[in-house]
């Protein structure tokens, strides 16, 4: 019988190739990989606008659209802005099929200024993925400006990226999707 490599899918909500929420998820790749799963990082960033929107078709978001969907985990960043992710990454998610995300495991991470959006974590991110169906770790992530000292992030931030890996990847060990309901 042949053993296939479980996928995750890692989403950068940033505009930003060098921000906060991009190292965290940089962090969950390497954890990832060392887990033995095989990765591929979004950019959401460098998907073309128009095509985000829905206005046109692009070869590259529809490759990344397929991406998820074939991924047993989507990790997804973003800055906090306005109190809850961003809309590069909202017009991402729109895009994806209803239940797109069933069977999958969710992994929310976001940074932001300060402490004080902590609930965008609870109140955007974990309803983004559950209304596609996903199963959301217990883990999800937050951190914030005072957390990335002397350039990169706190050790107790990192272990918190480290524990909601770990967790993603004990489920998605654990269930498996069904391909049909049982009749």
């Amino acid at each position: 019988m042949e053993t296939t490599t479980e996928r995750a899918v890692l989403l950068s909500g940033s505009p930003s190739p060098s921000s906060k929420s991009r190292t965290l998820l940089e962090r969950a790749r390497r954890q990832l990989e060392a887990a033995g799963f095989d990765t591929t990082l979004i950019d959401l960033s460098t998907l073309p606008a128009v095509a985000l929107l829905g206005r046109q078709s692009d070869d590259r978001v529809g490759e990344a659209l397929h991406q998820v969907v074939s991924a047993r985990i989507v990790v997804a960043s973003s800055p906090v802005y306005r109190a809850t992710y961003s809309g590069l990454l909202k017009v991402f998610f729109d895009l994806l099929p209803q239940d797109a995300l069933e069977g999958k495991i969710g992994v929310p991470i976001l940074t932001g200024g300060s402490p004080a959006h902590l609930l965008a974590l609870d109140h955007g991110m974990r309803p983004l993925f559950a209304s596609l169906g996903a199963t959301i770790v217990a883990n999800g992530v937050y951190g914030h400006d005072g957390q990335f000292k002397s350039g990169g992030p706190e050790t107790a931030l990192l272990e918190r990226v480290d524990r909601a890996v770990e967790e993603a990847a004990a489920l998605a060990r654990a269930t498996q999707p069904s391909a049909s309901p049982l009749s």
